[in-house]
């Protein structure tokens, strides 16, 4: 680790107080107390070391800034410094895998198989250069908050703006999976008890099913204090993906082209109809059809709408900074690792998943990968499992996703207050009771949802990281017409092309009346 990076990004180790002369302990400190203070850091939240007022004097802003005493003792309250590199993996990985997974082999049966792997690794590629930015301004100005970051930038517009935008993000993405619950879990248990005509059972209406999981599952977790401790369901998720991952695999294996469709077979063996498919299921292509055969490009009206879904594959960019601010002796370089080998995983999942899925179905793949296979059979178990897999990867990411948003809320509008287990309670509370809500009388909110993710997702990803690295490193390091900052307002630009075009394609899929446009994650 660098030296300079070593005084940027103190973390309680970093410096050897046993080597730091007074004199230059004391300068340190003129120096800091000459900086500009920045909201919620440790020259504002340390000023009373007594040990009956330590707790009180924890500031929200331990959660991101390190202490600024190098010979406290570290305690259990501390939010830094706690998480190990490998839970640190298991939450960042958890925080990229989503949903979108399950659109994936449709992406690339809309591109083809090498269109998709180049635009997969590209996303990739882009997703880990725009951690390198954020990190990059972290380290400069020695804060792990996305807000704070907005707010050293442009003040208090880029605090809000950042503040805002991660929220509205976040609980989107939390909806969206709250969604998948609601619709989802009522029919996975209803094909496990083999109820062809439910009659009203309360076990099947996703509105209960969706409280039910949010206040046993979600809420305890989303109540944890530190963000590392959910390390260990984050693993658990991204085991389910793995299970998911391979059944899919599985499947190539069994599943002949072309396939017949259940709801077809059943009408065929029932009434003795003819042989062809009904109008909305899916057609039964003759054995060597080329409707069997694999496309290496596939370019159709329908590729363009894979660019978001591809861009968005990779969000994690809210979460990066938390993750970083409980990593256990925390470095730019050990953050990046992390990084990489998370979103490396993902990438390999992501292309194993979307290959797979494509090989099975070929052409006949559908926007949500398990739905083709309940084509075939819908009372497959093994794929029955595999949807409560995928349920229950997507109910533990909520908690992950959810902790962004509060500390997002506890910046904006209780910047310098002391930890408090009432207001860190309430505000999970509010979160989730709101997505509920929403969920449950607002069916239709998704669409809202969409352009708001169309919109905040690029400035998450794309936009913010490079304007607030252009603003932040100095032009003594890295002048305004260096490399490096001319690639990331390149970079910037790019986040603009992809939120105008996520836009037009949803104001195409309202005005048409599809929905193949939208970005899941």
């Amino acid at each position: 680790m660098e030296p300079d990076e070593m005084n940027t990004i103190p973390n309680g180790k970093g410096h050897e107080a046993g080597e730091e002369t007074t004199a230059i302990a004391i300068k340190s400190q003129s120096d800091d107390a000459a900086q500009e203070l920045v909201p919620n850091s440790t020259e504002n939240a340390s000023t009373d070391r007594t040990p009956g007022n330590a707790e009180a004097n924890q500031a929200e802003s331990s959660e991101f800034m390190p202490n600024a005493d190098d010979k406290k003792t570290p305690r259990f309250t501390d939010f830094e410094g706690k998480t190990s590199f490998g839970m640190s993996v298991f939450n960042l990985g958890n925080a990229i895998m989503g949903s979108g997974i399950l659109g994936l082999a449709y992406a690339m049966a809309n591109t083809g198989i090498v269109l998709f792997i180049i635009l997969l690794t590209a996303v990739a590629g882009l997703s880990l250069y725009s951690i390198h930015l954020l990190l990059k301004s972290s380290g400069v100005v020695g804060i792990r908050a996305y807000e704070q970051l907005g707010f050293r930038a442009f003040g208090t517009p880029g605090k809000m703006a950042a503040g805002i935008a991660i929220t509205l993000q976040n609980i989107g993405a939390m909806s969206s999976y709250l969604y998948i619950v609601k619709y989802e879990f009522p029919l996975v248990i209803q094909a496990f008890l083999k109820v062809d005509n439910p009659s009203g059972e309360w076990y099947l209406n996703g509105n209960y099913l969706v409280v039910i999981v949010s206040c046993s599952v979600i809420l305890p977790l989303a109540l944890m204090k530190q963000l590392g401790y959910l390390g260990y369901t984050s693993g658990f998720s991204l085991s389910c993906m793995v299970f998911f991952l391979i059944a899919v695999i599985y499947k190539k294996f069994q599943v002949k082209c072309p396939f017949d469709d259940y709801a077809h077979n059943r009408t065929v063996l029932g009434f003795n109809t003819s042989v062809e498919a009904d109008p909305g299921g899916v057609k039964i292509t003759p054995e060597g059809d080329p409707a069997c055969t694999p496309h290496l490009f596939n370019l159709n009206s329908q590729a363009a709408y894979t660019v978001p879904i591809l861009a968005f594959a990779f969000v994690c960019h809210p979460e990066v900074l938390p993750i970083y601010t409980e990593l256990r002796n925390p470095t730019k370089t050990k953050m990046q690792h992390i990084s990489n080998i998370s979103i490396g995983v993902m990438y390999i999942m992501y292309l194993l998943a979307a290959l797979f899925g494509y090989l099975t179905f070929i052409d006949k793949v559908e926007a949500e990968l398990l739905h083709t296979y309940s084509r075939i059979d819908p009372y497959d178990t093994l794929i029955l499992c595999v949807r409560l897999a995928v349920l229950t990867a997507v109910t533990l990411t909520v908690p992950i996703v959810l902790f962004p948003v509060r500390r997002a809320i506890q910046q904006l509008f209780f910047p310098n207050k002391t930890f408090w287990w009432p207001r860190h309670i309430a505000i999970a509370v509010t979160l989730l009771t709101l997505i509920n809500l929403l969920v449950i009388f607002a069916p239709n909110i998704l669409g809202i949802f969409g352009v708001i993710g169309a919109t905040s997702a690029p400035c998450l990803i794309f936009i913010f990281p490079a304007v607030f690295y252009i603003r932040i490193v100095p032009e003594e390091e890295e002048p305004m017409r260096s490399a490096p900052k001319i690639l990331a307002a390149c970079f910037a630009f790019l986040g603009v092309l992809f939120m105008v075009m996520s836009i037009s394609f949803i104001i195409i899929d309202w005005t048409s009346g599809t929905s193949k446009g939208s970005s899941g994650h």
